[in-house]
């Protein structure tokens, strides 16, 4: 009886270590992972770095984009649907967090119409207008693109015109 009742205490003292252990090692790692980040597409968040970072990598830019700021803050950009992740090094090359990128499709005031195969998206806030979203089709992507850059050209042209050096006789 003394036997078992020795081999008990051990056993749950085993298993008590190997509980301490995992913990630990999960709340001590410099590189655990925190929480994902979740990003609208075409839309931007905010988000807090670790302190000591010098370089960030970002797996897939096409997914995500990452700006640094002042003051240990970075801006995170929605570019396309998919998940990727971010890592943050130190100047030795250190990993101190690496976190996954989540992006995901507009939720609020977008309706989405089918014709067919073919997918045309509308921001609908209040009234629907078309709108640039990847995966719509490209008769209908490319028309509302061209639009929009072009409207974008004339308003960065305009603002040139008239903050360049006057031009004419005088």
């Amino acid at each position: 009886m003394t036997a078992l009742f020795a081999y008990r205490r051990l056993h749950v003292r085993l298993h008590r270590l190997t509980w301490v252990a995992a913990i630990a090692a999960a709340l001590t790692g410099p590189a655990r992972a925190a929480e994902d980040i979740t990003v609208v597409l075409d839309q931007a968040t905010l988000s807090k770095l670790p302190e000591r970072v010098s370089t960030i990598v970002i797996g897939n830019p096409l997914i995500a984009d990452v700006t640094l700021q002042a003051g240990g803050l970075m801006v995170i950009t929605g570019k396309g649907y998919g998940t990727t992740n971010l890592i943050a090094l130190d100047r030795g090359g250190t990993v101190l967090s690496e976190r996954s990128i989540k992006v995901v499709g507009p939720q609020e005031n977008v309706v989405i119409v089918y014709r067919g195969v073919n997918r045309e998206s509308y921001s609908c806030a209040p009234q629907c207008e078309r709108r640039i979203t990847l995966g719509d089709t490209p008769e209908f992507f490319d028309p509302t693109l061209a639009q929009a850059s072009s409207r974008s050209a004339r308003a960065q042209g305009q603002a040139a015109a008239t903050s360049g050096p006057p031009t004419g006789p005088r």
